[in-house]
């Protein structure tokens, strides 16, 4: 009996052992199911762990707004060709040539979809007399030529030297930049000619006009120009205001801004010549009409004639509707206005120096347009022996030191460069700051 009784335990014990084998196997089987269950489905009730996306959020998330389109300008200040500049440019086959003016800053203009200058002398050919600089320019038509070839496409051509060669060299300068396809703003060869442009850069609208101010003659029924009595056949060719009859400008200045809204203009920008020569911050004028502009909804104001830069603001409109970029005065983009011979009116150098000014405008999907990005690039003119007289070329200033660095400038030519740089960063700095952070992009002067 003893050993019956033992060879059943012995079954029972083996028995229990295979139960508790298959069951430890089936537990175990469970918990990895339940762990690669729970990987691809995640609990619910975890906080850490994200909700997978619904149909909804998926569709919430393909309606947010997406960068379609971008358009980008830069512009520069005055072009300005005087006798000293005339000489040098002379060929030994009797022709000119100014093409090294643009032949560092050439890059910077082809890189943006729309660049902008001012042509502050005008084409009135040989029929108007000799070429001559300052008080009349008159410049050969083949800079029209080294300006197209620079990437420079739209020229402001109303200036208080619109009217240096009369009517006939008015209505010449136009024709040759017709005939040249570069585009013009602000004088016209006919009265059909527009007073302002719509240009459309990849499916975002600008408008853009430009206006000179006018000075003051003896016949309060007539307009002048550089003390020059303008034609009254001229008067519809050439956009300018009168600060004696300011509120003119400010009815005709808010129909040509509506004009350019009907034409479906995304963003405004004037241009306007004003302000006083050599001061290096804005008269009481130059502001007072930037505000009223800022009130008429106009987005950037960008400003010449002082020949030296003055200081970048940023404007908001007295309804609280419009914020406006406002650049005083651009400077000279290239000029024979040295400073060792500007004595009296301007001993610092900062006829010397210049900007290009720059905006990038971009379209979202759902049809709002950004200003996303604001930049100025400082340029120094410099001056030295070469070809027939002297040579001048435009020298960009990314950083203080450019012009040794990268453009292997030395001695005298490097020591100006360095300085040029900062006194525009010293003039620039606070305002383009201000309008920078406002807008959220780079900054471009840090410490």
């Amino acid at each position: 009996m003893k050993n019956k009784r033992t060879a059943r335990q012995k079954a029972i014990i083996k028995r229990r052992i295979f139960l508790s084998i298959c069951a430890l196997a089936l537990a175990g089987i469970i918990a990895i199911s339940a762990v690669v269950i729970s990987s691809i489905l995640p609990d619910k009730n975890d906080g850490n762990s994200s909700p997978s996306p619904s149909l909804s959020d998926s569709a919430e998330k393909d309606k947010t707004p997406k960068i379609v389109s971008s358009a980008t300008v830069i512009s520069t200040g005055d072009i300005m060709v005087h006798s000293t500049q005339l000489d040098g440019a002379k060929t030994a086959d009797g022709g000119y040539d100014f093409s090294a003016f643009f032949k560092e800053t050439s890059a910077y203009y082809k890189k943006h979809d729309l660049a902008v200058a001012n042509l502050e002398v005008t084409f009135g050919g040989t029929e108007s007399g000799k070429y001559s600089g300052y008080p009349a320019f008159n410049c050969p038509d083949v800079l029209a030529d080294n300006i197209k070839k620079s990437g420079l496409n739209l020229l402001l051509t109303t200036n208080n030297h619109s009217y240096d060669t009369g009517l006939f060299g008015l209505k010449r300068t136009v024709q040759i930049l017709k005939n040249r396809k570069i585009g013009f703003l602000g004088t016209k060869e006919t009265e059909n000619d527009p007073k302002f442009l719509v240009k459309d850069i990849n499916g975002i609208k600008i408008g853009m006009v430009s206006y000179s101010y006018e000075t003051t003659g003896s016949d309060q029924s007539r307009k002048y120009l550089n003390g020059n009595i303008i034609s009254k056949d001229a008067n519809n060719l050439i956009n300018t205001f009168s600060y004696q009859h300011i509120n003119d400008f400010y009815i005709e200045a808010e129909n040509v801004i509506n004009d350019m809204k009907a034409q479906g203009a995304d963003f405004i920008v004037f241009y306007m010549h004003w302000g006083e020569e050599y001061q290096l911050s804005a008269n009481t004028w130059q502001k007072s009409i930037a505000q009223k502009l800022s009130n008429l909804g106009v987005q950037m104001i960008l400003g010449g004639h002082p020949h030296v830069i003055q200081p970048i603001d940023l404007i908001h409109s007295e309804d609280g509707q419009t914020d406006t970029i406002c650049l005083y005065s651009m400077g000279n983009a290239v000029s024979n206005q040295r400073q060792e011979i500007m004595n009296p009116e301007c001993t610092t150098g900062h006829t010397e120096d210049g900007l290009m000014f720059s905006y990038k405008l971009e379209k979202y999907s759902n049809g709002d347009i950004v200003l996303s990005n604001i930049n100025v690039i400082p340029t120094w003119v410099d001056r030295y022996r070469g070809g027939s007289g002297y040579q001048y070329t435009i020298y960009p200033l990314e950083k203080a030191d450019d012009g040794s660095v990268k453009y292997g400038l030395t001695g005298t030519a490097a020591t100006k460069s360095y300085n040029s740089y900062n006194r525009t960063k010293a003039l620039l700095k606070d305002g383009l700051t201000k309008c920078q952070q406002h807008i959220g992009c780079d900054i471009t002067f840090k410490d």
